[in-house]
């Protein structure tokens, strides 16, 4: 295929082509470097500049050229590594000819070597003077202007490895998410519970309300599906004597493309033998405080326009509360589903024919009047038994079932139930998900069969949860969208 390139590319193409001329290799070979310019900088930066006249401390350091001050015989540039800027002092008198003409041909962007003796200027910066100068990796194509960067933010996405380069809030993002996931590990661990590993193709659509994405098994000639949730193998392996186990992978919905949804993110689903719904609180609102101090460093984020103070103990409230607090509609109250209809029509709320139930009904008076309202953290519990197909009822009322969701500036963080065990009750409510696909429900469960033999073998009591982890990262890292916490977000074609 021929290419065209702009006179900088071609530039940047003859003086590689130079380089090899010179017996080396404009791409490089490995490198063995001692320090990392955060590190360096940290370590100097108390140290007075007359102190460093009796040093002879060294750093060997390697990184990306982002600025360059030529100035005839002796000059200055910046390189970046994973940590950070450094700056660089290099003069003919320390490298000699050769390796200053060398220097002198680099561009920004370039991937530089350097030695050298640890210093500070006079206006105070931490700096090393260069005494061995390695070129590694000659960029043939220029970086975006350094204050702009990449300015159209879908070219961001579809260009994160330039936005890393470019983008100091970026890099930061990038580098928390995986401190957050492993202080999520370290906290599941350290309370008992193993990591495991669970299918991502399946045959059934289970574990949640979601349309799937369909491939194919050629070997076996079936269709199957890119799994939706993790719930139900996770289940089967406290029908095994696990007891606590979690998980934390990708999952696969074929759905919308929004600030808050990417059709396939990172889920955790956690269920641990002989706990409840009160568990799962408990050690959610520990889960987070957790990772506020000890990753990020602070219990308050700006997110979404809200601060948002993470310090507990966060409220707990029923869904039928919360809407009666709103509307001042006692949904608690028995009612029929022609007074429930009224309502909606009353309150100019339509209503689908698969959503023609006490439950659902609720659940809209909920979405309309309630969700964006919860700002601080919220346990919202009591959910209608229609809109929970896999959570015990309340012993209390069976119209509700011990369920909760985390809602956090207006948004649902988690998802937690006390787990139905019921065999037979598990199976009328795979039949009546059935019921409603039939009406038109798109997203209804399919039955599992095996799932339902193994809950016959017997499932302890447990209480389980699952967390969407990009969004908890976007608060974390308080970015608005999640394409800004997901390294290659989903994009589309241009």
């Amino acid at each position: 295929m021929e290419r065209e390139f702009t006179e900088q590319e071609l530039v940047r193409r003859e003086k590689a082509k130079n380089i090899r001329e010179m017996g080396m290799d404009p791409f490089g070979h490995k490198f063995e470097r001692d320090s990392f310019a955060a590190d360096i900088k940290d370590k100097y930066k108390d140290v007075p500049h007359d102190d460093f006249e009796n040093m002879t401390d060294t750093a060997t350091v390697a990184g990306r050229i982002m600025f360059i001050r030529k100035m005839g015989k002796a000059s200055f540039f910046t390189i970046n590594d994973k940590t950070g800027d450094i700056q660089i002092y290099i003069s003919i008198n320390d490298v000699g000819e050769e390796k200053y003409e060398l220097f002198k041909s680099a561009d920004i962007g370039d991937i530089v070597g350097v030695s050298g003796k640890v210093m500070k200027t006079r206006t105070g910066e931490v700096t090393i003077k260069c005494l061995e100068y390695t070129h590694l990796v000659k960029a043939l194509k220029p970086l975006p202007e350094k204050f702009h960067g990449l300015t159209d933010i879908e070219e961001r996405y579809r260009r994160r490895y330039v936005d890393l380069i470019m983008n100091e809030d970026s890099r930061r993002v990038a580098f928390m998410r995986p401190k957050i996931i492993r202080c999520i590990q370290n906290f599941m661990d350290n309370r008992g519970f193993t990591e495991v590993e669970t299918p991502v193709l399946t045959t059934l659509l289970t574990g949640a309300s979601a349309r799937p994405f369909v491939t194919h098994h050629n070997t076996q000639d079936i269709d199957m599906y890119l799994r939706i949730a993790l719930e139900l193998p996770l289940k089967r392996l406290l029908v095994g004597g696990m007891e606590a186990v979690y998980e934390i992978g990708r999952v696969f919905r074929n759905e919308g493309m929004d600030p808050k949804h990417n059709p396939e993110f990172t889920l955790m689903e956690a269920y641990l033998a002989y706990s409840d719904l009160e568990g799962m609180m408990d050690m959610t609102e520990a889960m987070y405080t957790t990772i506020a101090k000890d990753v990020v460093g602070k219990m308050t984020y700006n997110w979404c326009g809200n601060e948002i103070n993470l310090e507990g103990p966060w409220k707990r409230i029923s869904m039928t509360d919360a809407i009666k607090e709103k509307t001042g509609i006692d949904f608690k109250k028995e009612m029929t589903l022609d007074e429930a209809l009224k309502l909606c029509e009353e309150h100019h709320i339509p209503v689908e024919e698969h959503q023609k139930s006490l439950g659902h009904i609720i659940n809209l008076f909920f979405e309309k009047y309630v969700e964006e309202t919860l700002i601080q953290p919220t346990f919202l519990y009591g959910h209608p038994v229609e809109i929970s197909p896999l959570t015990k009822k309340n012993k209390d009322d069976p119209r509700f079932v011990d369920r909760f969701e985390l809602f956090i500036g207006g948004k649902e963080f988690a998802n937690a139930y006390t787990e139905l065990n019921d065999p037979t009750d598990q199976l009328e409510r795979f039949e009546e998900q059935l019921k409603e696909r039939d009406k038109g429900n798109e997203e209804a469960n399919d039955i599992d069969m095996d799932f339902i033999e193994a809950l016959e073998y017997g499932m302890p009591p447990a209480g389980g949860i699952g967390y969407g982890i990009d969004r908890l990262v976007m608060l974390f890292t308080e970015q608005e969208t999640i394409r800004e916490v997901i390294l290659f977000p989903t994009m589309k074609q241009k």
